[in-house]
C-alpha cells in the first residue's frame, strides 16, 4: 500500500518561491560555484615531523554567515601536555584571510593559558556569508615565538535570504580509539577539501571513557587508551581529548572544514542521564556525579570548536545553524536534561523527558519561526520507533542483540533511545506536522547504518525521514558476535543479515539498515530531496584501510523513498 503524504500551503509556498529562483540559481552544489582553492595538504604531516608547539592541529566550528569558531592547542613545553596544569601563558596571533597565503588577513591575540589547558577559541565577527576562508595561528611570546600552526580551511553559512540547491552534510558519531583506526575521518578530509562536504555535524561519542581493554575491537586492542583507566577527573578527560587529538585523521577533517557537533553519554559515561550514569558509582572511586560531569563538560568545550551559549550563567549546547532558505540545522541535547531510564512498561508514560522542558519550549519556538524548506535536527539517538523480536532457535542472534542494547545502546526496543520516551517523541512529531515541516533527522549511536521513514503520530502520511550513520571505529555487530563467540566474520555474517531482516519485518519504515560496516554517512540535501550516502572503512582495524561509497537511498518530499 502506497504511503499517504501531505499536500500542505507550506510545501506549496516552497515549490514556488524555488520555481522562482531556479533560474538564477541553476544547478549543482551550493558551495562548489564559489570554491577555487584546496586549503590542506593531499597527505597530513606525519607526526614524527611535528615539532612543539602545535601538537593537536587546528579546528574550526559553529559557522553562521558572519562568523565561525577557530580552535587550536599550543604546547609551550614537553611537560605541558594536555591535563599536565603546566605551562606558561602564551600569546598567540590568529589570522583569518579569504587567501591561504594571508595576503589581507583579519588578526588578533588570545592567551593560551593551563586554566583552560591551553586550548584556546577566537570567535572572529564581520566574516562574509557563504566564503571559504583560512585561518592559523603564531605564537608571539616564549620560547617558541614565531612558530606558527598549520592552516585550517573554514565555511561561512549562507545569509538567510540564500537559495541554496544543495547543502552537504557529513555525519559522524562513536569513535573508539582502542577497537580501530580513524580512516573514516581521513577520507572525510579528502571530500571536503575536494567540494563534496560543506560541514561535519558529529552526533555524539566523540571519545570512550572506558579503561583500556574494555571495550576493544574484533582482534583486541589496535592502540591503547591514554590514560589507561576509566577517565572520571578533569586531568583524565583533558588527557583523553588529547590523545584523541593526536590522530592525523582526525587532525585532517578538522582542519579541511567547520564541524557542529554535540555529545551523547561517552564524552560523560555510558547511559548517562540528568543526575547519574549507568557506569557510575557515587563515592570514592569514581567520585561524585555533579563533580564528574562538570569535569567532562569542560573538557569539552576545552578541546571542540564549539560556541559556548549561555542562559542564566548556564551553558547551552542545544542551538540553531540557518543554511539560507533550505536547511535550518537544529542540535538537540539529548543527555544533560533528560529522565534515567526506565522499564518498557513505561515508556509511554506522559511526564517523561529527554529534551528537559526549557529545551523542549526552546525546540518548538525554533521550529515555529523556521522558513526553511527543510527542518533538520541533530540527534544524537534514533528516534525511528525500534520493535524487535527472539529469533527461535538463534542463539548469536539473539546473544547478540542484547549484547549490543548493552554495550552499543540498542538495537533491540531500548529505553536508553527516543522509544523510552514516547509520549515526548510524539509530541515532537506532532509539532513538526502541525508545523508543515520537512524533518530530517541526523543520528549516530547504534553502531549501524539506517535510513527510516518518520510518520506523522496521527497515522496521516509520512512527514520526514531519519539517517542513522554506523560508527567511525566503536564495536558492532561483527566485533560483538566475534568476541562472544570467537568464530563470527564479516565474510559470514548470516547471522547479522538474519537480524536485519526480522528488524525489517517488524519495523516497516526501515528502508535501509546495515549491522556490519564502519565508516560515516553524507547527507545532500536537495530542494525536493535528501540523498542519504553512506561510505564504510574496508577494515577498520587496518590502519591502511580504504573508504568508499557504499550505498545510497534518496527520500523525496510527497514521495518517500524511491529508486535513485
Amino acid at each position: 500500500m502506497s504511503p499517504q503524504f501531505r499536500a500542505n500551503r507550506r510545501v506549496f509556498l516552497q515549490a514556488v518561491a524555488a520555481a522562482a529562483a531556479a533560474t538564477a540559481v541553476g544547478t549543482g552544489g551550493a558551495y562548489a560555484a564559489r570554491r577555487g582553492t584546496v586549503s590542506t595538504p593531499e597527505e597530513p604531516t606525519p607526526a614524527d615531523q611535528w615539532d612543539l608547539p602545535f601538537l593537536h592541529g587546528v579546528a574550526s566550528g559553529d559557522p553562521l554567515a558572519d562568523r565561525v569558531v577557530l580552535w587550536t592547542r599550543v604546547t609551550p613545553s614537553r611537560e605541558a601536555l594536555p591535563g599536565s596544569g603546566l605551562g606558561e601563558d602564551v600569546e598567540l596571533e590568529w589570522q583569518i584571510d579569504t587567501s591561504e597565503e594571508f595576503r589581507n588577513p583579519t588578526t588578533g591575540t588570545v592567551t593560551a593559558t593551563a586554566e583552560s589547558d591551553h586550548t584556546v577559541h577566537v570567535d572572529p565577527e564581520g566574516l562574509k556569508p557563504r566564503t571559504e576562508y583560512f585561518y592559523r595561528f603564531i605564537v608571539k611570546s616564549g620560547a617558541f615565538k614565531g612558530s606558527t600552526s598549520p592552516v585550517g580551511r573554514a565555511l561561512t553559512a549562507p545569509a538567510a535570504d540564500t537559495e541554496l540547491d544543495r547543502l552537504n552534510l557529513a555525519i559522524a558519531s562513536c569513535a573508539n580509539w582502542e577497537s580501530g583506526f580513524f580512516n573514516a575521518y581521513g577520507d572525510m578530509a579528502q571530500r571536503a577539501r575536494g567540494g563534496e562536504i560543506d560541514h561535519v555535524v558529529f552526533l555524539g561519542d566523540y571519545i570512550y571513557e572506558y579503561p583500556t581493554g574494555e571495550y576493544a575491537g574484533k582482534s583486541g586492542v589496535a592502540r591503547m587508551h591514554h590514560p589507561e583507566w576509566e577517565i572520571t577527573t578533569l586531568e583524565d578527560y583533558r588527557q583523553r581529548y588529547g590523545r584523541y587529538r593526536t590522530d592525523l585523521h582526525l587532525q585532517a577533517a578538522h582542519a579541511a572544514c567547520p564541524w557542529i557537533v554535540v555529545w551523547d553519554d561517552h564524552e560523560t559515561a555510558n547511559n548517562s542521564w540528568r543526575e547519574g550514569a549507568e557506569n557510575h558509582t557515587d563515592g570514592r572511586v569514581e567520585g561524585e556525579w555533579p563533580e564528574r560531569m562538570e569535569a567532562a563538560v569542560q573538557a569539552y568545550y576545552e578541546w571542540l570548536p564549539v560556541r559556548a551559549q549561555s542562559a542564566e550563567d548556564e551553558r547551552l549546547l542545544y542551538r540553531t545553524f540557518n543554511f539560507g532558505t533550505l536547511a535550518q540545522l537544529t542540535m538537540m541535547d539529548l543527555r544533560t536534561y533528560r529522565d534515567q531510564e526506565t522499564s518498557g512498561d513505561h515508556f509511554g508514560d506522559d511526564e517523561r523527558t529527554m529534551l528537559g522542558h526549557k529545551q523542549f519550549k526552546w525546540l518548538a519556538e525554533q521550529l515555529q519561526n523556521s522558513n526553511a524548506r527543510w527542518d533538520v535536527l541533530g540527534n544524537s539517538v534514533m528516534i525511528s520507533p525500534m520493535r524487535f523480536v527472539t529469533i527461535q532457535n538463534n542463539e548469536k542472534a539473539n546473544v547478540a542483540s542484547g549484547y549490543i542494547k548493552e554495550r552499543a545502546t540498542g538495537i533491540a526496543v531500548n529505553s536508553d533511545q527516543w522509544d523510552g520516551y514516547a509520549a515526548e517523541r510524539d509530541r515532537l512529531l506532532t509539532m513538526l506536522d502541525e508545523q508543515e515541516s520537512n524533518a530530517l533527522f541526523l543520528t549516530g549511536d547504534i553502531h549501524s547504518e539506517w535510513a527510516n521513514s518518520i510518520s506523522s503520530p496521527s497515522g496521516f502520511g509520512e512527514i520526514g525521514c531519519e539517517m542513522v550513520t554506523t560508527s567511525i571505529s566503536a564495536p558492532n555487530v561483527d566485533e560483538i558476535l566475534t568476541t562472544t563467540f570467537g568464530t563470527y566474520h564479516a565474510e559470514d555474517n548470516s547471522t547479522s543479515l538474519l537480524v536485519e531482516k526480522v528488524i525489517r519485518d517488524y519495523n516497516p519504515w526501515v528502508n535501509h539498515i546495515d549491522f556490519d560496516s564502519h565508516g560515516y554517512g553524507v547527507a545532500s540535501i536537495n530542494y525536493n530531496h535528501v540523498d542519504m550516502l553512506y561510505y564504510r572503512v574496508s577494515d577498520v582495524e587496518d590502519p591502511d584501510a580504504t573508504v568508499g561509497l557504499a550505498t545510497k537511498r534518496t527520500w523525496r518530499i510527497g514521495e518517500g523513498f524511491v529508486k535513485a
